[in-house]
């Protein structure tokens, strides 16, 4: 007894003490299945508000801090994580499916908006109503933080007991729209076919004679079309010699070449030299390999293909993979730290430029800690300026957590600055945001135990619960119904899709469950970047414009 004692008097370790526990309780309760579906790290919540409620110690300083250290790292991690894919997230179809997200967006605004003014008035709860009921945690700490910046003083535990109630229901409003539209459709997934919207751009090699007369005697590099078309050449066979393919390697009618690209661009680049012959270069030439390369040299970071020395090496760098996305580049392509080189060449002189380029995965596993901290500093500068708007009489601020996605997002696109590279092993990525998001969600927790209670069993918790349902299923399952009914698009993408727009683990862990498919996950990530930032700047606005 005399050893707790002594733990308790101390505020520090009795805060960390008592969140310890917290935490280690939540992620207990987060891997119990109710009706399949986890709560996951949402349980450090709810554990929070019950080790609160039995009254559990802390230091309200203490706690108010790691809160939003917790914060810090949470908003940080998923901006890094959100923010390579931000924009590209906008090309092509991935427009359609961003334009769907964004109607389930504002639909859960215009319900809260009918809510509000017709069934409850107290604006902290129908806040917090709103952040539980779109299952966004990010939305309830930018939204608490928008609130202290008006009023230090203000009750933020009605915020999260609203949030806390009506976050479990909504996680189930979900997956019940996956199930109805499911059961309207008749659904049948054994016989699963793939009409994605956008498919990942497929690069084909393709074996060709040349036969065009006016590319005789030419330099690869001149041969017409090759740039618009982003075509590759590798390989030319002339006789029986089979040599790699450089940019100032002359060409002859009667060479074959192995050309790389997409297929339309390949078919249009045929028509232009030559025809198609079935001649397999590669096997045919043992010498040459082709082999990908992970960049870990520092000082080729900013530089492009041309500008280093991978050209001297004999080498051809035909692609490049990024986050999982792979795509041709020509030598004005600028190299990024942990960028992926595909490299065809001979052997030993794809050797030497892997040494040169650096090909170290330990390198990629090192952690590099001044851009998260260069991104918090710009993250509360950006998170404090003041932004005006004509329908808001205040002048709205990022706020922490607004502030901190912004810096995050912005640098991540950047890439690098000089040497300094925004590139964070996945590993790292994810202890910060699961570490920052449990800190979080337990200080909240601790901190509004009698108020969620209180709440709960009141017929007003019911009607938070029932609202918060409604404002979960009615724009997911509308948007699920037009996708699949006019657009035909798969079940499979459009519960991604739900998924995304919802920022749901939990819900798209059960729309995985259903099929082996990817398509969950790539409608799921299409959405994703745009959905978390819609949905931190709108809990912002609302506060602006229920708490002004």
């Amino acid at each position: 007894m005399m050893l707790f004692s002594e733990i308790f008097v101390n505020p520090i370790i009795s805060s960390l003490f008592s969140l310890s526990i917290t935490i280690l309780t939540g992620l207990l309760i987060g891997e119990i299945k109710i009706g399949g579906v986890k709560i996951g790290i949402a349980g450090t919540l709810f554990s929070g508000i019950i080790l609160s409620y039995f009254g559990i110690k802390y230091d309200e300083n203490v706690l108010h801090f790691l809160r939003d250290f917790g914060l810090i790292l949470f908003v940080s991690a998923i901006g890094m994580q959100v923010g390579t894919g931000f924009f590209s997230s906008f090309k092509k179809n991935g427009i359609l499916l961003n334009f769907y997200a964004f109607i389930v967006v504002l639909g859960n605004i215009i319900l809260l908006f009918i809510i509000k003014y017709f069934l409850i008035d107290d604006s902290l709860k129908i806040i917090g109503l709103y952040c539980g009921a779109v299952t966004n945690t990010p939305a309830l700490a930018s939204a608490q933080d928008s609130i202290r910046a008006i009023n230090n003083y203000a009750n933020i535990s009605d915020v999260t007991s609203s949030y806390a109630i009506a976050y479990p229901g909504a996680i189930f409003a979900i997956i019940l729209a996956m199930i109805v539209l499911k059961k309207i459709f008749k659904i049948d997934l054994s016989n699963f076919q793939s009409n994605v919207i956008f498919q990942k751009e497929v690069i084909e090699n393709r074996t060709i004679l040349i036969e065009n007369p006016n590319i005789n005697m030419i330099k690869i590099s001149q041969i017409p079309a090759m740039e618009e078309l982003n075509i590759i050449i590798t390989r030319l066979k002339r006789g029986d010699k089979i040599n790699v393919a450089l940019p100032d390697t002359l060409v002859m009618c009667g060479d074959i070449i192995l050309a790389v690209g997409k297929k339309e661009n390949l078919d249009k680049f045929e028509k232009i030299v030559g025809k198609t012959v079935d001649v397999d270069l590669k096997k045919s030439a043992e010498r040459i390999v082709n082999t990908r390369v992970v960049v870990t040299n520092k000082s080729l970071i900013g530089k492009k293909i041309s500008e280093t020395l991978i050209p001297s090496y004999g080498v051809v760098v035909t692609r490049v993979s990024r986050s999982d996305v792979e795509f041709l580049v020509s030598d004005e392509y600028e190299i990024n730290f942990a960028d992926q080189l595909v490299l065809v060449g001979e052997e030993d002189n794809v050797k030497r430029a892997s040494s040169y380029i650096g090909n170290s995965p330990k390198e990629l596993n090192h952690p590099h800690l001044m851009p998260i901290f260069i991104g918090i500093i710009f993250g509360i500068i950006i998170g404090s300026i003041p932004f005006s708007f004509p329908f808001i009489s205040k002048p709205i601020k990022l706020g922490l957590a607004g502030g901190l996605l912004v810096s995050a997002v912005f640098f991540s696109n950047l890439h690098h600055i000089g040497k300094i590279s925004w590139y964070i092993p996945p590993p790292a990525n994810i202890m910060l945001r699961e570490l920052g998001i449990v800190i979080f969600l337990s200080s909240v927790g601790l901190k509004s135990g009698d108020n969620f209670f209180t709440m709960l069993f009141t017929l007003n918790g019911f009607y938070m619960v029932i609202l918060g349902f409604l404002i979960s299923f009615l724009p997911v399952f509308i948007v699920g119904f037009i996708l699949i009914k006019y657009y035909k698009q798969n079940y499979l993408g459009v519960c991604g899709l739900m998924s995304g727009s919802m920022t749901d683990p939990p819900a798209l862990a059960w729309a995985q469950s259903l099929s082996d498919s990817s398509l969950v996950s790539m409608y799921y990530a299409s959405v994703y970047p745009l959905t978390m930032f819609l949905r931190i700047i709108s809990a912002q606005i609302l506060v602006m414009i229920f708490y002004d």
